[in-house]
């Protein structure tokens, strides 16, 4: 009995894995987005996970939030930061440090 538990164990903590990698992947492509909008620079082109908590949808339904942040450049001599929070696979909210307007 306990093998069927490991083997769903098993096969929830994949589908995490699979879930968290195309929320990542669209958290890429809005700090891409984000900076091209504003004419900024995506350094690195890569996000980094920064936190996993569960919060609710706009139908009140629980849904895993995870929150990345990501490196930007408004002058290509400096990195100001950024986050980004996903609920699920869809963006929740996008923040940029304040940056010199030119």
């Amino acid at each position: 009995m306990w093998e069927i538990a490991a083997l769903l164990a098993v096969a929830a903590l994949a589908a995490l894995w699979a879930d968290s990698l195309r929320a990542r992947e669209h958290a890429v492509q809005a700090g891409r987005a984000a900076c091209a909008r504003y004419q900024l620079l995506f350094l690195d082109d890569t996000v980094s996970f920064g936190r996993l908590r569960l919060a609710r949808d706009e139908d009140g339904h629980l849904r895993l939030a995870r929150t990345y942040t990501f490196e930007f450049s408004d002058t290509g001599n400096n990195r100001r930061h950024g986050a980004i929070v996903m609920l699920g696979g869809e963006l929740r909210d996008l923040q940029l440090e304040p940056y010199r307007l030119q």
